[in-house]
């Protein structure tokens, strides 16, 4: 199998990967937010522990961006409690395909945090992705019946769009198992103190399936890393997209929910755009908003 060929199995296990977590994360949606923000966080570490080089060991958790981690880690919790508040509540077809908005928002917040400067056609795509967004979120023009979850799929796109920046400047000197290993341990801290629900004594089968939020999550990030460093983004990153074949396959199987045509068609326009922006990003060498990294 070729570097490439490899990149691409892994990023399309990284796919598989995130379904399940979003799955099991709705599945859960009667457990605390916290208590499953927790497994997320310690259930991710598991994985990452295998990737530490033995020379490390001792002082695997040496950084020198203590500053940059403790930001891309703020950003990173604040987006993935949006993710998940939102897949407990919205159905899953429509949150996958909200978060498609992510290349958007990296776009503009490129503008102002590295100084590009954009042209005529990432912003048409920009406006052609925004226009899909609005399609889902307001249900194709019903403004009376406004549901205000369905902004939570955004303020995770915004966060993970500030992350992919943040991680591009600390793999220049942090290792993955690092970057991965702070950002864990962070959502296990968060989610103890996230406020709400008294935590339950999970059954055997609500214990495993608490773990394996946490495992999918954390075996995701490392596909995905894994994916991209052996494979150009712009050659695999339609595979992203099967995460929505997955989401309406699953929504529909365990939940009976059938994706409205109104979704569909802010779907298809978000793709288009963001489609457009890895086009042209990776034409012009510029950064390439990663896929999805929580």
């Amino acid at each position: 199998m070729t570097k490439n060929q490899l990149g691409f199995l892994y990023f399309f296990l990284s796919c598989v990967a995130f379904s399940i977590m979003d799955a099991l994360v709705k599945w859960l949606s009667l457990m605390p937010l916290g208590e499953v923000m927790f497994a997320r966080g310690l259930g991710g570490i598991i994985p990452i522990l295998f990737l530490i080089p033995r020379e490390r060991l001792k002082n695997f958790y040496y950084t020198k961006k203590p500053l940059t981690h403790l930001i891309r880690c703020l950003a990173g919790v604040i987006a993935l409690i949006a993710i998940f508040i939102s897949l407990r509540v919205l159905p899953l077809a429509t949150v996958t395909s909200l978060t498609y908005a992510a290349p958007m928002f990296t776009t503009i917040l490129s503008i102002f945090l590295l100084g590009e400067k954009v042209r005529f056609v990432r912003w048409s795509a920009c406006i052609v992705g925004f226009l899909g967004v609005l399609l889902i979120c307001f249900n194709g023009g019903n403004f009376d019946e406004i549901n205000f979850y369905m902004f939570l799929p955004l303020i995770f796109c915004l966060g993970m769009s500030y992350v992919a920046i943040l991680i591009k400047k600390l793999s220049e000197t942090e290792p993955v198992y690092l970057i991965a290993g702070y950002f864990s341990l962070t959502i296990a801290i968060v989610g103890v103190f996230i406020p709400g629900e008294d935590w339950v004594i999970p059954n055997f089968t609500d214990f495993i399936l608490l773990l394996s939020v946490g495992i999918s999550g954390g075996l995701a990030n490392i596909l995905l890393t894994a994916g991209l460093k052996r494979s150009e983004v712009s050659s695999v990153i339609s595979l992203k997209y099967t995460t929505l074949v997955f989401a309406v396959f699953l929504g529909w199987l365990i939940w009976d929910e059938i994706p409205t045509l109104v979704t569909m068609t802010g779907a298809a326009l978000i793709i288009c755009s963001s489609l457009i922006i890895y086009q042209r990003e990776a034409h012009h060498k510029k950064l390439v908003a990663i896929p999805r990294h929580e």
